[in-house]
């Protein structure tokens, strides 16, 4: 593969979004919030899951049957504890495109995209602002920022490293996938400033923190022989190193091999899904296909394996999550890989769930119990564990996440062997698509941001005492697959 610098960018700010035709600017839509709609041309109903008992806060009597199964296409469905403040569907040239990740730095929120990125204001959350879309295609477009830098993963095999590059079999020596850095010092004008491309591509990133440098973990997988750039085993992730001064030398620094015995037998791991670090105790946790792995990251250029599991029920390690003392891991089993319909009383509560375990002083994992919502969905609704963060509720483990067309559910792991849900938002099959749902729900700043895969950006507010005191904490930054301590109320 080859690296040039004809990047090719394409960026459209808020002002040309207002004024170029047939491009306009995407209108964020309010939701009274109170149940009773419409919001649009969606009827707002609040039901309950079915496991509900008398006081629990989805025992809501407008229950409309067992889970998403009362909902029509694209009708929405919540707990009365979970309301809409806005939404903005897809528009411009990311119309076509497919809702991927969130990070988060002041007021603003960058939402990937298959097709690019967004920048939205979000200093008023009911009224979020489109600053900029900058159209670079190259799937998922997974994005982290730090300070002026923006990086984005490519995972999909490309003419070259330009935003203007078009597919290109992964069998051509020529091709190109990895990380792209943008400049935004300027958010109204990013700058794509530099790429470094990596083995198997950049299915996702994690940033990994440091005075002088920081570090990207490259998370790919998938080898194939025919690939000149990605055989396998591909046991390994790629290291990228960032001077902070210099981040145009930023370069491939070392791509250690995590399973050097090629993992759990016929589990199929062959690289990582994604890794989440928490660097204050230097450790990260690695959901990587047929295992799950516990990473000292002490010497970030040099990480090492301490702790390994697997699980018989999971058929895709896809994401981990640590609670805030760093004494428990989820880790989320995508099973049929976000393309199935496995939210039924067929697939069962303990395939396409979250498994809860106890991290001990000694880093050794310990498995407590299964968490999958309960309202089960049919048979046209993609449905499984997927991306998710915490709540920074002192005291408490409570988590928000998403399950694609399953919703974005909020839920308490306070006792890793009981762990129960607190509320939901959903919409019914997606009308006209094949899959849909939200990609990702992550807390930040006093509401909860989904990115959903055709519906576009959601931001809810969810009430209750433990999001009242969760408001009071206020980050600067938030990249979900770095996980800062929330140590101070």
């Amino acid at each position: 593969m080859r690296s040039s610098r004809r990047f090719g960018l394409a960026l459209i700010t808020s002002a040309a979004l207002a004024t170029s035709a047939g491009v306009s600017m995407a209108a964020a839509t309010g939701d009274p919030g109170d149940g009773s709609g419409p919001v649009g041309d969606e009827q707002i109903r609040s039901h309950h899951a079915p496991a509900a008992k008398p006081g629990d806060p989805l025992n809501d009597p407008a229950e409309i049957g067992r889970s998403g199964l009362g909902l029509q296409a694209d009708q929405i469905g919540r707990s009365a504890n979970v309301k809409r403040a806005a939404s903005v569907a897809p528009s411009g040239p990311l119309a076509d495109g497919t809702g991927t990740d969130i990070a988060f730095q002041g007021n603003k929120a960058f939402v990937g995209n298959y097709n690019g990125f967004t920048i939205f204001d979000v200093s008023k959350p009911s009224k979020p602002k489109m600053l900029a879309q900058v159209l670079c295609p190259g799937s998922q477009n997974d994005v982290s920022v730090s300070g002026n830098l923006l990086y984005l993963s490519t995972d999909s095999s490309r003419s070259d490293d330009s935003c203007a590059s078009t597919p290109q079999p992964a069998t051509e020596k020529s091709s190109w996938e990895g990380i792209k850095i943008f400049d935004i010092s300027d958010v109204r004008n990013p700058k794509y400033i530099k790429s470094v491309e990596t083995a198997c591509g950049s299915h996702t990133h994690t940033l990994i923190p440091g005075r002088s440098s920081e570090f990207l973990y490259v998370s790919s997988y998938s080898p194939n022989e025919t690939y000149p750039d990605c055989k396998p085993p591909h046991d390994s992730i790629s290291i990228i190193e960032v001077p902070k001064k210099a981040p145009t030398q930023a370069k491939v620094v070392a791509e250690p091999n995590l399973f050097p015995d090629g993992g759990t037998p016929n589990a199929g791991t062959t690289g990582c899904h994604d890794i989440t670090a928490y660097p204050l105790k230097n450790l990260a946790a690695g959901a990587c296909m047929g295992d799950g792995i516990i990473l000292d990251i002490k010497n970030p250029a040099a990480p090492k394996v301490i702790e390994r599991v697997s699980d018989k029920n999971f058929a895709f390690w896809h994401s981990a999550t640590f609670n805030n003392a760093g004494t428990k891991v989820i880790f989320t089993d995508e099973l049929g890989g976000g393309g199935a319909a496995t939210c039924n009383e067929k697939t069962g509560p303990e395939r396409g769930a979250d498994a809860i375990y106890d991290l001990s002083k000694r880093n050794k994992l310990t498995f407590k119990s299964y968490f999958k919502i309960s309202r089960y969905q049919t048979d046209d609704e993609n449905c499984v564990a997927h991306n998710g963060s915490l709540v920074p509720v002192k005291g408490k483990d409570i988590m928000v996440q998403s399950w694609y067309m399953g919703g974005t559910q909020i839920w308490d792991f306070t006792d890793s062997a009981h762990p129960k849900e607190l509320g939901y938002f959903e919409r019914g099959p997606a009308a006209g698509e094949d899959g849909g749902g939200t990609w990702s729900s992550y807390y930040y700043n006093g509401h909860v941001y989904s990115s959903d895969l055709g519906k576009g950006f959601d931001i809810f507010k969810v009430s209750g005492k433990d999001f009242d005191q969760a408001a009071k904490v206020k980050m600067d930054q938030f990249n979900p697959q770095s996980q800062p301590y929330v140590g101070k109320h």
